[in-house]
C-alpha cells in the first residue's frame, strides 16, 4: 500500500448491514465515494442521484459505489440500510459507511470535503465525488451538482 492510500486509515465502520469494516477491506475495487447524510433535503438527494446515474453508465461489477454519512450520530446501519433500500441501491455494490465523528472528519479531510453543522438537523457541505483506484489512491475528484457525469464515468472506465 502506497503512503497515499486511504487503505493506510485504520478506522473503522460500520456499513448498512450493520458489519464493522476496515477501508482497506474495499481494497482491488475501484471506489467512487461521496459524503452524504440521509436527513438532508437539499444537496445530498442531487448527489445520491449522480451516484446512481454514473452507476448506470458504468458497466463492471469491480467498482464500489461508497456513501459515507457526515452525521453519524444519525444515520445509523439500520437507517443507512432503509436509505439503501428507498434508493434502489441494495446490493453488493453499494457500501453505506458510519464512522465516529472523529474518523468522519479525518476521512472528509482526506477527500477535501468540508462540511460543518449549521443547526441540530442540516449540513452545510461540499459537494465533491471522488474516484479511488484498486490501490485507494485518490484518482479524480469531481465538484457539483447535477454535473456531466461523462468525464468521471470515463476516469472510472480508465481505471478497469
Amino acid at each position: 500500500i502506497s503512503e497515499l492510500s486511504i487503505f493506510n486509515l485504520t478506522s473503522k465502520w460500520n456499513t448498512q448491514n450493520n458489519e464493522t469494516i476496515e477501508l482497506k477491506d474495499l481494497k482491488g475495487d475501484v471506489l467512487v465515494v461521496v459524503m452524504v447524510y440521509t436527513s438532508c433535503k437539499a444537496a445530498c438527494p442531487r448527489l445520491v442521484a449522480d451516484m446512481r446515474g454514473i452507476h448506470q453508465k458504468v458497466n463492471s461489477k469491480k467498482v464500489k459505489y461508497v456513501l459515507v454519512s457526515i452525521d453519524p450520530e444519525v444515520d445509523t446501519p439500520e437507517k443507512l440500510k432503509a436509505f439503501a433500500i428507498e434508493n434502489e441501491m441494495d446490493n453488493d455494490q453499494w457500501v453505506f459507511l458510519q464512522g465516529t465523528v472523529d474518523d468522519v472528519r479525518e476521512f472528509s479531510n482526506v477527500l477535501a470535503v468540508k462540511y460543518k453543522q449549521i443547526s441540530p438537523i442540516d449540513f452545510s457541505h461540499s459537494n465533491i465525488i471522488s474516484v479511488f483506484n484498486p490501490a485507494g489512491e485518490l484518482y479524480f475528484q469531481q465538484e457539483g451538482l447535477g454535473v456531466s457525469n461523462e468525464e468521471i464515468v470515463g476516469k472510472i472506465n480508465e481505471l478497469e
